[in-house]
């Protein structure tokens, strides 16, 4: 293992003294909280367990919730998993490559769903495996209070194979060490680390440089290639969107994952939480296994954390992600708009919930430079949600707008489903003979998009009203018409396939018919 220099007499014995009273100390009494009394339950659980861990293990208190934050952001997620399964706070993992969550069972006698399901045990856990790793590694007592020497071990922690990637994972705790830490958990406990001067003992990771290997697609990304087991070379449909994900994991776990064959998964980018720092494991040109039916068309750009804690999507992710978008957009012509920047959640046929609602679509789509038509506001949308009072977002926005335009007052166009927007609601589903309930479903929102004129539309046409059909038909089948505006194959599959179901005349064209059945909210 690499050491530096030796220390001086002096300064080895004024280090050890201050080890010896920090541990003394931190035994007693944890940074902030406040004295025992007794009757009455500890406050702070979470740092009480991180100080208690660390003084029964030896290892630095700093440097484990380092560890934590980093994996977690201290979030225990209700004992659900990574996506590479991991539980807790200290992401103890058990899936078919890694077992660190068994390895802890046996360290420290706690029964793995204890370690899955209790905060207390998995912290503990956490620190069993690192010093298990200490004491392999030969670290005597004096270097385990030295957080600089523990290098190797988070590294080994993370469980990366590729030692760039080990890196990736072992500096970003590092990072946390040296610029400071100030946590919330989910139950509001604030846990603090204070910045330090860090100099960490590389070892053999020290030659491991994370920045030699260029992204070929994206000049401003790493290029760290996911295992060929995980995606498709080369591409059945032309790139026309980008699906935003998150990872439901820490950003250097992810890129592992990608690398694991037996992951059966994968995404183009990955981008990272603290500094928007971008890794491309899978070429534009090929397949990555990401979203289902979205995968053959679409770029995949995942965005380090869990879709439950905002805390993850930084200033700085979404400026970097956003760049990356519009890169993308710019390249392969695609627009810029939600009907084409969608979130994995939009992607039809698929189960995920990501990115989620803590993601600001506004936000985004503003820094990627994103239009709307004109200032206009946005119609398209991949999929059409269920919108009552109490919704907010774009596609309130487009409900009021289209109110608006039938003469229905919905009020300002600000994105808020209040009590106005639920009278114009009302009054426009008593007028085409819906059920007037002041919701805007499939039906509603069938015969919003498409009112208008009805002119006579079939293979070949283009315009405005062919998207205002294709928007329609996404509305009432369930699925994704593109709404382009070129009345094509797959505009006249989904008219016949609406005509079919609405017991219509199927011909493929649309008619006075078709219009009418349209906007009538069939």
């Amino acid at each position: 293992m690499h050491r530096r220099p030796p220390r001086t007499p002096l300064r080895r014995a004024a280090l050890s003294v201050l080890g010896t009273l920090a541990v003394l100390v931190a035994a007693v009494q944890p940074a902030g909280a406040a004295p025992r009394s007794g009757g009455t339950t500890a406050p702070d659980p979470v740092g009480r367990a991180f100080t208690g861990a660390a003084a029964e293990f030896g290892v630095p208190r700093d440097l484990l919730i380092a560890l934590g934050y980093g994996e977690t952001h201290l979030d225990d997620h209700a004992g659900l998993p990574s996506q590479a399964g991991g539980y807790g706070v200290m992401h103890l993992v058990s899936n078919p490559d890694r077992h660190t969550l068994e390895l802890a069972s046996r360290l420290t006698g706690e029964a793995p769903s204890a370690l899955r399901e209790d905060t207390t045990a998995n912290i503990r856990g956490g620190a069993a495996v690192l010093r298990a790793y200490a004491d392999e590694a030969g670290l005597g007592r004096a270097e385990r209070r030295d957080a600089d020497a523990w290098y190797p071990l988070v590294a080994r922690y993370g469980g990366m194979a590729d030692p760039s990637v080990a890196r990736l994972y072992a500096d970003t705790v590092y990072t946390f060490l040296a610029e400071g830490i100030a946590a919330r958990t989910p139950d509001g406990e604030e846990l603090t680390v204070r910045a330090r001067a860090v100099a960490p003992e590389r070892g053999r990771y020290e030659s491991a440089s994370v920045a030699a290997a260029q992204s070929p697609d994206y000049p401003s990304a790493l290029w760290v290639p996911a295992s060929t087991a995980n995606y498709a070379v080369g591409r059945t449909a032309s790139i026309s969107k980008i699906v935003v994900h998150v990872t439901q994991g820490s950003y250097a776990g992810s890129i592992s994952w990608f690398q694991n064959p037996s992951a059966q998964v994968s995404a183009h980018y990955v981008v990272r939480s603290s500094d928007g720092q971008i890794t491309q494991t899978v070429r534009d040109k090929d397949t990555a296994w990401h979203a289902r039916s979205g995968n053959a068309s679409g770029i995949g750009i995942e965005h380090e954390g869990y879709v439950d804690n905002p805390s993850w999507f930084t200033d700085s992710m979404y400026r970097s992600s956003a760049a990356l978008t519009a890169h993308l957009c710019n390249r392969y012509g695609i627009p810029k708009d939600r009907a084409h920047v969608v979130g994995h959640s939009e992607v039809p046929n698929n189960d995920h919930t990501d990115p989620g609602p803590n993601w600001n679509w506004t936000y985004y789509m503003q820094l990627v430079g994103g239009s709307t038509g004109g200032g206009g506001v946005q119609l398209t949308f991949p999929s059409y949600d269920t919108l009552r009072a109490g919704s907010s977002g774009a596609q309130v926005s487009a409900a009021q707008s289209l109110l608006n335009q039938q003469g229905y007052d919905a009020g300002t166009v600000d994105g808020s489903f209040g009590s106005k927007t639920t009278t114009a609601v009302t009054s426009f589903q008593r007028a085409r003979g819906l059920g007037a309930d002041g919701v805007v479903g499939a039906r509603t929102w069938t015969a919003l998009l498409s009112a208008g004129t009805t002119p006579v539309l079939s293979q070949g046409s283009t315009g405005s009203a062919v998207e205002r059909l294709q928007r329609a038909l996404t509305a009432a089948l369930g699925r994704t018409v593109s709404a382009d505006g070129q009345f094509g194959s797959g505009t006249q599959q989904a008219v016949r396939d609406y005509q079919s179901g609405s017991s219509l005349g199927v011909d493929g064209s649309v008619g006075p018919a078709t219009w009418a059945a349209l906007q009538a909210g069939r």
